[in-house]
């Protein structure tokens, strides 16, 4: 049986890139066992029933296999410098070791960017020029590899195709339910987080809703969460759910979501649960513009907190969501990154 190293931020505590990891695993065929690259190797094999071993021990798999086994650069943005560059060096290294070692290597469904520094730039182009198939998630992605004319393949995330599963002894307030989910951000400012709490109290009482704030990495997300909730006071609840189809399925239950990151957007969106984008990033902003979702980028946020709330109201009122047929569009489009897999094993 041939092997697949699966390489990326798993094991991290963040929804949307276990969510990844399990579109992944689903599509991988029969006759692949994987390897995954864990920051918490124990849990990761525990929940998904695979081999999983961690950044110090992953260049001894990496070495360990043969030119009939694949090293897959799992899906999400690995190859972006905004918050480290110790990052992208990494996954470009454990690459690289594996373009060296002849495995045959996959960029699938990549978020590429945003790139700042030039050797960060010029070792991704080297790098990717290399592998044996690529696939994006995004237009900008795809224009960077125009740019560099690097062939690939575009597809909707993964996560777009996700099953999603209902938690059972989920006790949710009741409805309307209102979804609000925030990331720790240098954007996000307090100044930022009072006019929203503001705007969200407006909101409850404009249309009697219960406020539901959705962490997606408690690392992240938990502090922020909490101090939201200090301010509503009343008909608030912090859920936090780890499985990522579990978590997929509660947009099933929620009138509305407010959300910041990409896979929060994602989830709601592909469950037919109205959105409204807080972008901090590219990624959510291309997001925002590809498939239609309102919102306002994080650093135009507008100051006036009546503004804020008419617009959310607009979205709860109108109920504004994606039709079925941009839904299932955009799953049976994820799937297409499998393709790739398929095509390097034939």
């Amino acid at each position: 049986m041939n092997k697949a190293i699966i390489c990326g931020y798993y094991g991290q505590g963040n929804a949307g890139d276990e969510a990844l990891l399990l579109a992944i695993l689903a599509r991988l065929p029969n006759n692949i066992q994987p390897i995954v690259l864990s920051g918490n190797p124990s849990k990761t094999s525990f929940d998904y029933g695979v081999i999983c071993d961690s950044r110090k021990n992953i260049i001894k798999q990496i070495l360990k296999l043969g030119k009939q086994d694949l090293f897959i650069w799992g899906g999400g943005s690995l190859i972006q410098d905004v918050t480290s560059i110790k990052s992208p060096l990494y996954y470009l290294f454990l690459m690289f070791l594996a373009q060296l070692k002849g495995l045959k290597t996959i960029a699938y469904a990549q978020g590429i960017g945003p790139i700042k520094t030039p050797l960060i730039n010029w070792l991704t182009k080297k790098i990717l020029q290399k592998c044996d198939r690529i696939s994006v998630r995004d237009k900008a992605s795809a224009q960077l590899l125009d740019n560099w004319k690097i062939k690939y393949l575009i597809a909707a995330d993964p996560v777009w195709a996700l099953p999603s599963k209902i938690k059972e002894d989920l006790k949710l307030l009741p409805s309307p339910r209102i979804a609000v989910n925030l990331r720790s951000h240098s954007l996000l400012t307090p100044e930022k987080i009072e006019i929203l709490s503001q705007a969200l109290i407006q909101l409850q009482q404009e249309i009697q809703a219960h406020i539901i704030l959705v962490p997606f990495q408690l690392s992240q997300d938990k502090a922020v969460c909490e101090q939201v909730a200090n301010k509503l006071s009343s008909n608030y609840q912090i859920i936090y759910i780890e499985n990522p189809q579990e978590l997929k399925g509660l947009w099933q239950q929620i009138d509305m979501m407010i959300g910041m990151r990409l896979h929060s957007l994602i989830m709601a969106a592909s469950e037919k649960c109205p959105c409204f984008a807080l972008s901090y990033d590219p990624k959510v902003t291309n997001l925002m513009r590809e498939v239609g979702i309102e919102g306002y980028e994080l650093g135009q946020l507008p100051a006036e907190v009546n503004a804020i709330t008419h617009q959310w109201s607009k979205i709860y009122f109108d109920k504004i969501n994606l039709s079925d047929n941009i839904i299932e569009s955009l799953a049976n489009n994820a799937l297409e990154h499998q393709y790739l897999i398929d095509s390097v094993i034939e």
